[in-house]
């Protein structure tokens, strides 16, 4: 596939991104190592290989779900800017 400018500049309005000068010839390289690279990829022979679906053979492997009081509400409170007792006091956002 041959990258031209008009499709750097399409693909780059679709991404909403600006290039140009030297930075245009950069990407429009980069662009040409990326199609090189599968281009490379499609030469394997994938026949019999199976698809890799998983990338490990662990399955659900999960801690221990264990409840511990990190923070204390006093703790919690201590930082606030404004307080009230035991609650933040946030402004009003709701109107009745």
């Amino acid at each position: 596939m041959k990258i031209t400018d008009d499709l750097v500049q399409h693909i780059a309005h679709l991404s909403r991104l600006e290039f140009k000068g030297v930075e245009l010839e950069a990407i429009k390289g980069d662009l040409e190592k990326i199609i090189g690279f599968i281009d490379k990829l499609s030469e394997l022979d994938t026949d019999n290989v199976e698809p890799l679906i998983f990338m490990n053979d662990e399955l659900n492997v999960l801690r221990e779900d264990i409840a511990e009081q990190t923070l204390t509400k006093d703790m919690a409170l201590l930082n606030a800017p404004k307080k009230d007792s035991d609650y933040f006091r946030i402004p009003k956002v709701l109107d009745k």
